[in-house]
């Protein structure tokens, strides 16, 4: 495996499970709401804007943890939409989150972000078999 494709696999290892979150109200209700678990929305925050990607200039991450122009693009509007519902959370819970306004929005977005890394990761497993199988022929 390439150093980069390491890389790569080294981010969306936190990015992609983060952004299934999203797409997942049942479970957010079920884990994040719950203080019991270590995950919540902070854990989220910190994935998607300052660890693993910038929700903001999702363009710096291409190659990063970003494979394409449209994961770029749909990240983007996700960080739009989350900082719009941070807006709306005047206390900074988790339970404020998922009542704003824009949190409809923040699901059906990260449902599609999640489907095409999800196809493109799959792409690309599909591409690493396939030159592994043409090397050991």
């Amino acid at each position: 495996m390439s150093e980069a494709a390491r890389l790569i696999a080294n981010h969306r290892v936190h990015v992609v499970p983060v952004v299934l979150a999203l797409a997942n109200p049942p479970w957010q209700q079920d884990v994040w709401l719950d203080p019991s678990v270590f995950e919540n929305l902070d854990h989220v925050f910190h994935t998607l804007f300052d660890d693993f990607c910038d929700a903001d200039e999702p363009e710096r991450y291409l190659g990063v943890s970003l494979r394409t122009q449209e994961e770029v693009a749909l990240m983007r509007e996700l960080g739009i939409t989350l900082n719009a519902a941070a807006a709306a959370a005047l206390n900074d819970t988790d339970a404020e989150y998922l009542r704003a306004p824009s949190w409809p929005k923040v699901v059906a977005i990260a449902g599609r972000l999640a489907q095409v890394m999800v196809a493109n990761d799959l792409k690309e497993l599909a591409a690493l078999h396939d030159a592994d199988l043409s090397t050991s022929t």
